[in-house]
């Protein structure tokens, strides 16, 4: 038994706010200095009372109409999210609510920018065990929530939005490898260090970021989950149609392509007009390439990501 993704959607709140419109709002950078860093022009910004389970919805529709199934064959239900709409219930059941789903098993997994590839890893295991026939995976982020709007240097680099995909059971093979890592001691280059006790903000509530840790690692970490996926694959590097990376730095999905000795046509980026939208960035890209008919069935595709914990992961699929 094998698993294979059978559809594709996702969502972006609102429309796009600018470099320029941070700006207007009071935010003191300019605009090359943002591109040439992040190589980011615009984002998404929730409305406020949106939530990631309102963004996941829209998605997850989009998603099941791609794979023309109904919502009642779907039995796995997982977010990955950072900015859940509660503490509890999970985003995965607010989600399933919505949907009109009953019956499903629904839970969220949290690894950050990772998120998504770790729940589509574990999705996998589930469905080539027998234990799931139809999963739906869904990475959904509100982080203008969580960010420090008088702290340009991270304030400018991130978005809201949504993506997911169906997966199901197939005889062929779809997914071919994923892996999953974190390194928990590095917890400190990128955090939230905030939490609620009392009803009270205990510590710091806002998003915190080493960008330099944070770049070194991420160069290193996804380059060589390109190699262990090929590996347990039995391919190279070079049979990889289009690599889908976590869309966080400009700089390094360039460095990343140029370790892998991988053209940047075989890139798809969406940083630009998205921002980083965490765990949603590799769904919301993988959708964006899948409809404008540059990634097409029977292409090799890694998807790869890394982010705060610090996690990292990746998964090879034949789409």
């Amino acid at each position: 038994m094998f698993t294979r993704i059978a559809g594709v959607g996702s969502y972006l709140p609102g429309n796009p706010v600018t470099n320029s419109d941070l700006i207007q709002r009071g935010i003191d950078t300019n605009d090359e200095w943002i591109v040439s860093r992040t190589g980011i022009k615009a984002r998404h910004l929730a409305e406020v009372g949106c939530t990631s389970s309102d963004l996941a919805l829209e998605a997850s529709r989009k998603a099941i109409a791609s794979a023309d199934i109904d919502v009642s064959e779907i039995d796995l239900i997982i977010v990955a999210t950072s900015t859940p709409d509660f503490i509890f219930p999970s985003t995965a059941c607010l989600l399933q609510s919505k949907l009109g789903n009953k019956g499903a098993m629904a839970f969220d997994v949290q690894a950050v920018c990772s998120g998504f590839v770790y729940a589509l890893n574990i999705a996998e295991k589930y469905i080539r065990t027998g234990a799931s026939k139809k999963a739906l995976v869904v990475g959904a982020e509100v982080f203008s929530r969580i960010l420090d709007w008088e702290d340009r240097a991270t304030c400018v680099l991130f978005g809201d939005g949504a993506g997911a995909v169906i997966l199901e059971a197939s005889e062929a093979p779809g997914i071919l490898a994923s892996v999953a890592h974190a390194d928990g001691s590095q917890h400190k280059i990128l955090s939230v260090p905030g939490s609620i006790c009392g009803g009270k903000v205990v510590g710091d509530p806002f998003l915190r970021m080493d960008g330099q840790a944070v770049f070194k690692f991420a160069v290193r970490v996804l380059s060589e989950l390109a190699h262990e996926c090929c590996a347990i694959s039995g391919i190279s590097t070079g049979d990889i149609d289009w690599l889908v990376p976590h869309q966080a730095n400009i700089r390094i999905i360039e460095s990343t392509s140029k370790k892998l000795g991988l053209s940047v046509d075989k890139v798809i980026v969406t940083l630009d007009s998205h921002g980083n939208t965490s765990a949603a960035s590799i769904p919301l890209a993988l959708d964006v390439a899948v409809r404008d008919g540059r990634i097409q069935r029977g292409q090799k595709i890694l998807l790869e990501g890394v982010g705060g914990g610090f996690t990292w992961g990746a998964a090879l699929i034949e789409y």
